[in-house]
């Protein structure tokens, strides 16, 4: 369709300059839908990439988890100003944190002072680099085991100072959401936001699970330290020097334990119900207006490391306006080995473009290339 020829033209590029194999765009405007591909499901076969394949969206659960936590909050059942500790006594009072300061608001905003987790030795010495994860990828992680990851480093900051991106927040709003309900993590999620919205291809996933439904996309991954890396070495500030040289062959990771991931982002998904996710989180229709306001209320990440040009909700983001000529967007993305999903849309929820790559991005250049041809808008810097 000529009206998404831009759009076409940057899977094309993503695919001939930018290392991707295989590319997808799923997009909503109002009654038109349009699906584009460019590359392979699979560097073996050649397989094609096509519409319903069942993927990993990486930290796009955090969002997830922040709307099962503020819909127990609609119902009385706890509040996101709660200090951790009021649920869960003494896990945070250790290596000088202080579970009566750090709210749950905090831990989903991720302005808790927890460490970056990705970056804790016990996690990162398992998945940097291609020999570890080889050796590791079947590893499974229970809920202990997570808690214990998310403070095994000392605080980055004082609770509410500072944006910094912390699974370890998210893994333990998923232990607050087990101890209000009585019920698991994946329980909740699929009660209070998968069938209300009618999320057919969507589930957490099972933490022995180490494959995905059909149909799927291999999944490919260069984003791995030089063999020798120390991984207590690794900061925010030098990781990137540190990525092995460009021109190795990808290694393919479909198969790979992900409930390291749990509460902080083990949701399997589709473009289309990602889409249809995003379009009620943006626009209401799934939590009552109080919590609504509460999720898009947004924190600067300034300093975080993270994204550019967006701030930070609950679980989600929002781009920042001056950097969009005024204009509101708002999205949900996540990325781990051999996957990597960015939902983008506008407030009211009518159009909304979903965009999915089988390997992981190494740069911002691609959001914002689909963002620039889609919705028409040039991202200042």
């Amino acid at each position: 369709m000529a009206a998404y020829e831009k759009v076409q033209q940057v899977l094309d590029w993503a695919v001939a300059e930018a290392g991707i194999p295989g590319i997808v765009a799923d997009i909503k405007d109002g009654d038109r839908t349009w699906f584009g591909t460019a590359g392979v499901a699979d560097l073996t076969t050649g397989a094609l990439r096509r519409p319903g394949e069942h993927l990993h969206t990486g930290s796009s659960g955090k969002a997830f988890t922040a709307a099962v936590v503020l819909s127990l909050e609609a119902e009385g059942r706890l509040s996101i100003d709660d200090p951790v500790d009021k649920w869960l006594p003494g896990v945070l009072n250790v290596n000088g944190y202080d579970g009566n300061k750090i709210t749950i608001r905090h831990l989903l905003s991720n302005t808790s002072g927890l460490f970056v987790t990705g970056l804790a030795p016990e996690i990162s010495h398992r998945y940097a680099t291609r020999s570890g994860f080889a050796e590791h990828r079947f590893d499974e992680f229970n809920t202990e085991e997570l808690l214990r990851v998310a403070v095994s480093q000392p605080p980055v900051g004082a609770p509410g100072e500072r944006f910094a991106y912390a699974n370890g927040g998210f893994y333990l709003a998923g232990a607050i959401i087990e101890k209000v309900t009585g019920n698991s993590y994946a329980e909740e999620v699929e009660l209070r936001v998968v069938q209300p919205l009618g999320l057919t291809d969507t589930r957490v996933r099972p933490s022995t699970d180490t494959g995905y439904p059909d149909p799927h996309p291999r999944g490919y991954s260069n984003l791995f330290f030089k063999d020798g890396t120390d991984p207590a070495a690794v900061t925010p500030e030098n990781w990137e020097s540190l990525i092995e040289e460009p021109g190795l062959e990808p290694l393919d990771v479909t198969e790979f334990n992900t409930s390291l991931g749990w509460s902080a982002g083990n949701v399997v998904s589709t473009t289309g119900d990602m889409i249809r996710f995003l379009n009620a989180l943006a626009s209401g229709s799934l939590l009552p207006p109080a919590q609504h306001r509460q999720m898009w209320t947004t924190v600067s990440v300034e300093g975080g490391h993270w994204m550019p040009h967006v701030r930070y909700g609950l679980g989600l983001f929002e781009f920042d306006k001056d950097a969009m000529g005024g204009r509101t967007l708002r999205g949900v993305g996540g990325s781990l080995w051999g996957s990597y999903i960015c939902v983008v849309g506008t407030p009211d929820g009518r159009h909304t473009i979903a965009v999915h790559t089988n390997t992981e991005w190494k740069t911002w250049d691609l959001m914002f290339k689909v963002i620039e041809a889609e919705f028409g808008v040039s991202i200042s810097a």
